[in-house]
């Protein structure tokens, strides 16, 4: 069957994308030129431009596909923590470990996006630590809503779930970035059983904060 001209536009912008993925693995995107990247594809530099207007906007494109991946895995996560509410206990372990399952196995099958993702958020250009971070803060918020649920947070103000969504969304960061660089799967397995420990304790100490008073 013959390829479409659109069929081809989007193979050629998909080979970009993931030379682009692989080129980075040793540095940031500051370091990558568009001409390194149309070498990799196997296209002259100024077909690059039929894709993206910068390598800049390459990066941000990565970022919404690392990022779309991710939420849509968390979605997974809310929808499977709907079930049995019965016991408090049994609920907060479902959300931890259930949180847990799905960072650890977006982390193995995604690797290359979480590693762009930890490497550029400190030393990518501006334009992608932004768009970083403003996708960070949309999973906080979508996670603050999620923790509504929780017992004990029935009377939490709105600022202090999102205080909490965030230490939560920090710990996963960090535990990704972590799993990256362990190396050993004996490493990687108490990376895992570490998390599992820290977002209990902080669920724990979710129904003693006096949200709201003085403290």
């Amino acid at each position: 069957m013959t390829e479409t001209r659109l069929e081809r536009k989007e193979r050629t912008r998909r080979a970009i994308l993931d030379a682009a993925l692989g080129l980075t693995r040793e540095s940031s995107l500051v370091a990558l030129s568009l001409r390194q990247v149309a070498k990799e594809v196997g296209i002259v530099p100024t077909a690059f431009y039929r894709h993206f207007d910068s390598i800049e906007a390459l990066g941000l494109a990565l970022v919404d596909e690392s990022f779309a991946s991710l939420r849509a895995l968390l979605r997974d996560v809310r929808r499977a923590s709907e079930v049995d509410r019965s016991a408090a206990e049994d609920l907060v372990d479902q959300l931890v470990d259930r949180s847990v399952d799905v960072l650890v196995d977006h982390v193995r099958r995604q690797r290359d996006h979480f590693a762009f993702i930890a490497r550029e958020r400190v030393a990518g250009p501006t334009a992608v630590r932004d768009a970083i971070r403003h996708e960070l803060e949309l999973c906080e918020r979508e996670l603050a809503t999620d923790l509504a649920r929780l017992p004990g947070t029935a009377a939490w103000s709105v600022d202090d779930l999102r205080v909490l969504a965030a230490l939560f969304v920090s710990t996963m960061v960090t535990t990704a970035e972590s799993m990256l660089a362990a190396g050993r799967a004996e490493a990687e397995r108490q990376i895992i059983a570490t998390v599992r420990t820290q977002l209990r304790m902080v669920v724990v100490g979710v129904a003693h904060w006096p949200s709201g008073a003085a403290v």
